[in-house]
This record gives structure tokens, sequence and C-alpha cells, in this order.
């Protein structure tokens, strides 16, 4: 699992399909789409992820607003690809529209984002032992072990690790600043977990291949 510690450092390659970046990347396309649309954003170039995706998949701009058509594509990735429902898309949209009142705001959201994203795959780091290892290999049992974990880290108050519990708080005080429901935290990781374990599998085929 050592995809955790670099989870949000960006590459210049391009992700690759069903990869944990992937995934990540598309969520940051999106909410980088909310903001353009919410605020108003006519200066691509301070949204770097939507303006990749939008030059990659050549997306027209709609009604000379930015936003509009490359939120509804990247949408439609996190439907069809990813199994998400729209809620996980609105609850975006209702973060993005709490904390960005104003463009100074993008910066802040990036940093709070990535700050609850390592906070919260620190815990789970911490929590995979071998029941959790074994779920990767069944999609039903993941999902059922990933839900089970999120409900603990957001209900339970006491942890034996101090270092766990420091970051389980804080995993909760983000999700109340994000408006972020165990819900949307449990189909986030899970989807981060679906992706490291193919790209587990696919550094196991390269150096099959070496």
């Amino acid at each position: 699992m050592s995809f955790i510690s670099n989870l949000f450092h960006k590459k210049e390659t391009t992700p690759q399909q069903g990869s944990v970046e992937e995934f990540v990347t598309i969520v940051r396309v999106y909410f980088q789409a909310s903001m353009a649309v919410q605020l108003g954003v006519t200066n691509i170039n301070i949204l770097n992820d939507m303006a990749l995706f939008k030059r990659m998949l050549k997306i027209p701009t709609q009604n000379n607003k930015l936003g509009i058509s490359e939120r509804a594509r990247a949408r439609k990735v996190l439907m069809d690809d990813y199994g998400l429902s729209e809620d996980f898309c609105r609850e975006l949209d209702g973060s993005v529209k709490h904390l960005c009142r104003t463009q100074m705001d993008i910066k802040n959201y990036y940093l709070m984002f990535q700050g609850f994203s390592a906070e919260l795959f620190g815990v789970m780091e911490s929590q995979m032992g071998v029941r959790f290892r074994l779920s990767l290999l069944y999609r039903s049992l993941l999902r059922k072990q990933v839900s089970k974990v999120i409900h603990r880290l957001l209900t339970q108050n006491e942890w034996k690790d101090v270092s766990t519990q420091k970051k389980a708080w804080n995993v909760k005080k983000y999700c109340e600043q994000l408006k972020f429901s165990e819900v949307w935290v449990s189909d986030f990781t899970y989807n981060i977990m679906l992706g490291a374990r193919e790209d587990r599998r696919r550094q196991l085929r390269n150096k099959d291949k070496k």
C-alpha cells in the first residue's frame, strides 16, 4: 500500500486506466469543474486537472462558460466507470458551494481536500490487517470491510493507538468542514482500494515480464 504516501503527488505521465491516480484525478476534475461553474472562473489555468481533462478529451466550452461540459463529462465517468451515484457528485457540489465563496478560496479547498485524504488513508493503512488484505480479492468483501472501517473511523472516539486516534479525529473534523457523509467517504475509499488492487496487479505483471 505504498501508494498512500504519495497519493496526491501529481505525475507528468497520463494516469493509467483503473489506477488510483486516475480515480483521484477524475474526482479533482469534478470539483474543479464545479468551482468553475459556481464561481464563474474564466482563467482555466488555475484549474490544472480540469484544463488537462478538457484538452485531452477535446471538450467544447458550453455557452462560453467553463465547467459546465467538463463537469457533465466527469460525472459520466464517475457514474459509468466507477459505479458511483448522483449523490456522490451532489455532495462534491455542495462541498464546493459551502467552502468556495470566492476564487481566493480555491487554494484552501485544495489543501483541505489533500489533508483529508492524507489523514484518511493514514488511518486506513494502520487498520489494514490480514483480513483486510484478503478482502482485496473480492469486491463484495472489500466494500463490506471498507464500510465497516469507515463507520468506526467516523463514530469511534477512543483508539488504542494515540497516533491513529489523532488521525481519526482529524478525519472527522475534515468531514465536518467539507460536508462529506459517511456514505461518500466509504464510496471514495472503496474506489481508491479497487485502484490500489489494479495498481498492484499491474506492478506484478510488469515484474513478471522482466
